[in-house]
């Protein structure tokens, strides 16, 4: 089986897959599932694709959430006869637009002047449907701190600086999935129709009830969607 590569979104860690992880490593062995932290390492998503596909030679799927959406599509920028499948939970191929690099620059004068508690309460009502804040907010909370202070200047600055890969999308050959939370506030649903819609076999799924932690808000049904998707790639 092809192995299965999980890619944590902006200052997140393994523990945005931790209900994936197990799951799919017990169902119908279906391979190995590795979670990457190429994103921790280098400066750029071109130099972590790059980094990714050194690390991890041969045929790839790859699963990304958010940022690591965004990496999934410049690893399969770099090497698309590597690439045997794409699920993207949660993200975009738009470059960000000014007003977007305008709020994340003041993001990271926040961060640097120790207001990041602040910037983490704003934050929830566009990370999570208003059902799922109070269950996980305290968890979200401890995965952005492990990241700390200079990743989160690092890849915000890697995810500012990327371009726009719309004019691409109709060249994934390879099974995609496309999944997206139907209140996220980071990026709206609109982003994955406008993925799926310009690829003839994308599966597009809007989850309800469903911010921009789709991993953690929806376990279940995204483990369901990446078994099947990875399992179509045998």
């Amino acid at each position: 089986m092809i192995p299965l590569v999980l890619l944590p979104g902006l200052a997140c860690d393994a523990a945005l897959f931790r209900d994936q992880v197990p799951a799919l490593q017990a169902r119908a062995a279906l391979g190995r599932v590795q979670v990457a932290d190429v994103h921790t390492r280098e400066a750029t998503l071109p130099a972590m694709a790059a980094r990714l596909l050194a690390e991890h030679p041969g045929p790839l799927a790859l699963a990304g959430a958010s940022m690591g959406g965004m990496l999934a599509l410049h690893v399969w920028r770099l090497a698309p006869e590597r690439v045997r499948g794409l699920a993207l939970l949660g993200t975009t191929a738009r470059a960000d637009t000014p007003a977007q690099i305008r709020l994340r620059n003041e993001g990271i004068a926040a961060f640097q002047a120790g207001r990041m508690d602040e910037v983490l309460t704003a934050n929830l009502v566009f990370a999570f449907h208003p059902t799922n804040a109070g269950r996980l907010a305290a968890d979200y909370g401890a995965m952005i701190r492990r990241a700390g202070v200079a990743q989160l200047v690092a890849q915000n600055r890697a995810v500012m600086a990327r371009e726009d890969l719309r004019p691409h999308l109709a060249d994934i050959a390879c099974p995609l999935l496309v999944m997206g939370g139907d209140s996220d506030g980071l990026t709206p649903p609109d982003c994955a129709r406008e993925i799926a819609a310009a690829v003839p076999q994308a599966q597009l799924e809007i989850l309800a009830d469903c911010g921009h932690m789709l991993t953690w808000e929806r376990p279940e049904p995204v483990t369901d969607a990446l078994t099947t998707w990875w399992r179509s790639l045998a």
